[in-house]
């Protein structure tokens, strides 16, 4: 006897069917793409790199024009030294984190950015001659007041002069906090120094409410206080000792740029053996 068009077995069985294909179908997309994907989050990271160093041009062929001025090197952010232990064009800084084997945890006073753990290792990028750097390019990530804000600074060649900021990734208010990626707002950072005269430590870059006059000031984000505290709690823990202090440190010494150009050296060595 066949059943009704409106049994409850029929129902079921049509809406049980339809999710499995219906499964079948978005799983064997999201295979399919995922190359694809890939290549264009890589496609992405490229991008703002090139556009926080004013290097982004419409319609550019960004591959070429991150291979072309763009070196990446592995930094130890407990000694600041290069390390040649990963492949910079591969290791990803916030996977790290999330390993207790290549990470530590923060809490407290030393976790002023929110992060709960940071990694051991991470990746800087270098603009123009990697022995004499034009700029330097910098991952940052921090607590705003949604979530985690992650994106990059590029700093001259001096390691202490903002080039720019950019934000590639957060939840903040669409006209408030979210105003980080307005290009009025950014303009603010070119020039801007990390350091006050006479301390070269504990950075003293802040974002102040009423106007910014010195030149480790920028414009507070209007109608958006705690973002703008996320903003400065981020790049004072990124461009302390516990981020890329030590690292900033030793170029603005000089030193960096000398294992740069020392480890360039030596893979020549090699090549010619």
């Amino acid at each position: 006897m066949a059943q009704s068009n409106n049994s409850i077995k029929k129902i079921l069985t049509v809406a049980f069917a339809l999710c499995i294909v219906c499964s079948v179908i978005v799983s064997t997309a999201a295979v399919g793409l995922r190359a694809k994907q890939q290549l264009n989050q890589e496609l992405d990271r490229k991008s703002n790199i090139l556009s926080v160093a004013n290097l982004y041009e419409p319609g550019m062929d960004v591959e070429d024009a991150f291979e072309s001025r763009v070196t990446p090197r592995v930094v130890d952010l407990r000694t600041g030294e290069y390390s040649d232990q990963f492949d910079p064009s591969t290791y990803d800084n916030f996977q790290a984190a999330r390993d207790p084997a290549s990470s530590r945890t923060l809490s407290g006073d030393r976790d002023i950015a929110g992060l709960s753990r940071q990694e051991h290792y991470s990746t800087v990028y270098l603009v123009g001659d990697p022995d004499d750097p034009e700029q330097i390019i910098l991952p940052i990530r921090g607590q705003g007041l949604w979530g985690l804000m992650r994106g990059y600074i590029s700093l001259e060649g001096d390691g202490n002069t903002f080039v720019g900021i950019t934000y590639y990734d957060h939840s903040e208010t669409p006209g408030l906090g979210a105003e980080v990626n307005n290009p009025r707002w950014k303009a603010q950072w070119e020039g801007k120094q990390i350091f006050a005269d006479g301390d070269d430590v504990q950075p003293d870059i802040a974002l102040v409410k009423g106007g910014a006059s010195g030149e480790t000031e920028v414009d507070a984000l209007s109608g958006a206080t705690l973002t703008s505290k996320g903003v400065t709690n981020m790049l004072k823990f990124w461009l302390s000792p516990e981020g890329f202090g030590e690292y900033l440190a030793r170029f603005r010494s000089g030193v960096a740029r000398d294992e740069v150009q020392g480890a360039a050296t030596d893979l020549d060595d090699t090549e010619g053996a």
